[in-house]
């Protein structure tokens, strides 16, 4: 005698069914926590940014002081080899590449291997005599003009 054979399918309880659909609902995020989420990443972004862009005028005040420092130590060098400064016509170009205006120096070796730019795109102003010293170099800060305060103040050698 054969014993039928008999399938048995279980049908779900309706308690799992209602696990089931809970799930599915809870597994995305609502609109409401997606704005929750955006207003507090943009609460941090206004009190943070401000803070960052004030750092990029200070390490650029930064940069043009310690480019300064460089070039009046290139100088100090020069006068010490030729006995003078460069001459304002002369200029900064003096100590990358040998002067052919007057006074020629009889001992000059290059002092820079190239003239940088101030941070903000400008080279750097240099005074012989200078106003404040013996020579001044100079940036004129972010404005690009004489005087000024914060970010647009003058950076020199005589700082």
């Amino acid at each position: 005698m054969s014993i039928p054979s008999r399938r048995f399918e279980m049908q779900p309880s309706p308690s799992s069914l209602a696990q089931r659909a809970r799930r599915r609902l809870s597994a995305g995020f609502t609109l409401i926590e997606l704005m929750v989420v955006l207003v507090i990443i943009g609460v941090l972004a206004a009190l943070i940014v401000p803070n960052v862009l004030d750092r990029a005028d200070d390490a650029r005040s930064t940069a043009a002081r310690t480019d300064v420092t460089n070039i009046m130590q290139a100088l100090k060098l020069y006068r010490l080899d030729n006995q003078r400064y460069p001459t304002a016509e002369q200029g900064l170009q003096a100590l990358i590449a040998k002067p052919s205006a007057g006074p020629v120096p009889n001992n000059w070796r290059p002092y820079l291997e190239k003239l940088p730019n101030d941070p903000w795109g400008r080279p750097y102003q240099y005074l012989s005599p200078g106003i404040k010293g013996e020579v001044d170099v100079m940036s004129f800060g972010a404005d690009g003009q004489s005087g000024g305060e914060g970010k647009d103040a003058d950076i020199g050698s005589w700082q």
